[in-house]
């Protein structure tokens, strides 16, 4: 329907702005056709359309299921100082959000592992590193060495990382090195004992010189650590009711991102989130709202490079004071 125009003057201005506009964005013009049309420079183009964008003229509807992501990305991206962040569209129901930060993942990934940037990368473990493999298409990377991050756990994990490291590996024709270590040592003094070990120094120095690293974490009620990877001497509640929030490759941490005061924190044999920090890219993948308090956590600690969650998760971050 036609607008009349309430004054007895032509908006010279507005009218080029509209004819630009609509010369671009409706008849998919390029910017130097439109300025050949009307007479008028490039650059004049240019700043016609960032105008009449600026003026509410010309507006941009984006209508899909993965239309909240672009402006969620964007903003965490801004409010954590994360390098990429990549948002999937919340599932309706909620068992259903790690398969999807999982697909999220895995497409990164398989951009990520395609170029010859990342010559060594290392994975830790969980559902959703897990499942992510499932959803790479096979690469031809010999030159690659695929790294796990941590050690086993005794009760025979379905998710370990020695088996999602191998996955890995072979869906990248890639070389692949495991961790000969346990997750947790039996005490602080055990841990330092096995840190001095020949073999454990070697997979240590080699952690350190990955180009990227994939994390999950897990908070203190359901996950994996939970169940398959705590010590039977220490009991998640303990642990809640000191603070903490969940974990980061064995490592409890509170809400502020702090490492819990906890003898547990000094038995991991691994990396420390302080070394992790000097990665050039660490991901972090996790999604559903039991997890904003840990991932959360992470993200304040500041070792995060790039978060790949799902939308509901990603708004109750950006949330958080």
């Amino acid at each position: 329907m036609s607008r009349y125009i309430k004054l007895d003057r032509i908006d010279l201005e507005e009218q080029l702005l509209v004819r630009l506009a609509w010369a671009c964005e409706v008849e998919g013009m390029t910017q130097s056709e439109a300025a050949k049309r009307y007479g008028v420079t490039r650059l004049r183009v240019n700043k016609a359309l960032a105008e009449a964008r600026r003026r509410g003229i010309l507006r941009v509807s984006v209508d899909s299921v993965f239309a909240a992501a672009a402006p969620l990305e964007w903003e965490l991206e801004h409010k954590f100082r994360l390098m990429r962040v990549i948002v999937v569209p919340s599932p309706q129901v909620s068992t259903s959000v790690t398969p999807l930060v999982a697909a999220g993942l895995g497409a990164h990934l398989g951009d990520l592992l395609k170029g010859k940037t990342v010559t060594r990368f290392g994975m830790s473990w969980g559902n959703t590193l897990n499942l992510a493999t499932r959803h790479m298409q096979p690469l031809d990377r010999p030159d690659l060495e695929v790294v796990s991050m941590m050690g086993g756990v005794s009760r025979g994990s379905d998710v370990n990382g020695f088996e999602i490291t191998t996955r890995l590996a072979d869906l990248c024709n890639a070389q692949h090195s495991l961790f000969p270590a346990p997750l947790y040592a039996g005490s602080p003094e055990s841990q330092a004992l096995f840190m001095e070990q020949d073999v454990i120094a070697e997979m240590l120095t080699k952690i350190r010189s990955c180009d990227a690293i994939a994390l999950a974490t897990g908070d203190l009620h359901t996950s994996l650590l939970v169940r398959d990877a705590l010590p039977k001497t220490v009991e998640p509640a303990e642990l809640m009711a000191m603070g903490g929030v969940g974990d980061i490759t064995g490592h409890i941490l509170n809400a502020a991102g702090e490492l819990l005061d906890h003898p547990l924190n000094r038995q991991v044999i691994g990396l420390t989130l302080d070394e992790m920090a000097q990665i050039k890219n660490v991901i972090l993948a996790a999604g559903g709202i039991h997890k904003v308090p840990v991932i959360g956590a992470a993200l304040k600690r500041g070792f995060v490079d790039t978060l790949v969650t799902d939308e509901n998760t990603a708004q109750a971050l950006l949330e958080q004071p």
